[in-house]
């Protein structure tokens, strides 16, 4: 017990931002922060953060509804493989049918072909993947 009181006084929190991003999106704001756990590997912690007015006109309330998922290093590049496939098929205007919906086997089977035209078109970095 004493040692988890040290811990919180020592003023060094489990998952400190050593990095972060704001975009601002509409009434959205998302937060991309690297962050370190607890063996001092960096993940990424994604927010979703959307302002909610709540109550009459005469007493409105503003809070903040707030989503977050968590991505590890060892998961960006799948992440990012799966992110590209499906902003490509909304870009592109594709409709959606059973002939061009994958399921999860054959998304399996395929994971790791992948053709020379995408790996050009990766970005240089990590977070220059998220400008859309």
């Amino acid at each position: 017990m004493e040692s988890e009181k040290q811990n919180f006084s020592t003023g060094k929190k489990e998952h400190d931002i050593i990095y972060s991003r704001a975009i601002k999106a509409g009434k959205r704001i998302y937060y991309l922060d690297v962050k370190l756990n607890r063996r001092e590997e960096m993940f990424l912690s994604i927010t979703e953060s959307t302002k909610k007015i709540v109550g009459t006109q005469d007493d409105p309330q503003v809070t903040f509804e707030k989503h977050k998922i968590f991505l590890y290093n060892e998961d960006f590049d799948k992440f990012m493989e799966g992110l590209n496939e499906v902003m490509d098929f909304i870009r592109n205007g594709r409709e959606l049918n059973a002939d061009t919906t994958e399921t999860n086997e054959e998304v399996s089977d395929n994971q790791d072909s992948v053709s020379t035209d995408e790996e050009v078109r990766k970005p240089k970095s990590f977070l220059d993947k998220f400008r859309f």
